[in-house]
């Protein structure tokens, strides 16, 4: 199992970090963008821990909740990619 973060989510972590630095924290932004990638490693091992995503409900659409933020992976047979990482009260759009 391999993991890919496509650019949509690369852009999203890199969002965090710059959201925070502008706030004058850049330790929380680097601590938030650590914690989310330490989460979506663990899915390497255990591909299902995360939820269906409820609004697409497929099986293969999954995201793990890491208050503020939904991160939402797609799980294939031998890789997961990263897909998107969002504060937790947006939903997704469809």
């Amino acid at each position: 199992m391999r993991l890919v973060i496509a650019q949509a989510a690369y852009d999203d972590l890199e969002h965090i970090k710059h959201y925070y630095l502008e706030q004058q924290l850049p330790e929380v932004g680097l601590k938030f963008v650590a914690e989310i990638l330490n989460a979506i490693e663990k899915t390497l091992e255990y591909p299902d821990i995360g939820r269906i995503v409820p609004e697409f409900n497929q099986a293969n659409i999954r995201e793990l909740i890491r208050p503020p933020h939904r991160i939402v992976y797609l799980r294939e047979a031998e890789q997961i990619t990263l897909i998107r990482v969002w504060r937790s009260e947006r939903l997704l759009d469809l």
